[in-house]
């Protein structure tokens, strides 16, 4: 994980498309919902790191501090930055911010963890097992 460094960032454009906003306040109010915001900074925070580290090993999502501070509407586009803060051996932290054409609409902090993806899978098998053992 040498490669990895305090500074890494990247940003990527998302469509504000009806499957990204919410519901509940009607047509007129379908805005970029926070749960499709979260899902999006994970990505482009997973992104930067699968360029970034060796074949075979990926991250998880370990903590998220979010502020989600501005509505962006159906049909705007939303740009998110994310920048590698702090690398503690296999655990990363990277803060971001989202803006729309407008205004910032969030900013807050992301953590991950490096794992080796043929060890989360035996792990997580095992752990399937041992729930299906339970029932």
């Amino acid at each position: 994980m040498s490669e990895l460094q305090p500074g890494l960032s990247s940003t990527r454009r998302y469509d504000i498309d009806q499957g990204r906003t919410i519901g509940f306040m009607g047509d007129d109010c379908r805005v970029y919902s926070t749960p499709a915001l979260l899902y999006d900074i994970e990505v482009v925070c997973r992104d930067l790191l699968l360029e970034n580290i060796e074949a075979g090993k990926d991250s998880v999502g370990t903590r998220v501090e979010l502020d989600h501070v501005g509505a962006t509407l159906l049909g705007m586009w939303v740009e998110i930055t994310v920048k590698l803060v702090e690398v503690n051996g296999p655990a990363v932290t990277f803060e971001f911010t989202a803006r729309d054409a407008l205004e910032e609409v969030a900013r807050g902090k992301h953590s991950r963890f490096i794992v080796g993806a043929e060890k989360t899978a035996q792990r997580l098998k095992a752990k399937l097992e041992k729930a299906m053992a339970a029932v």
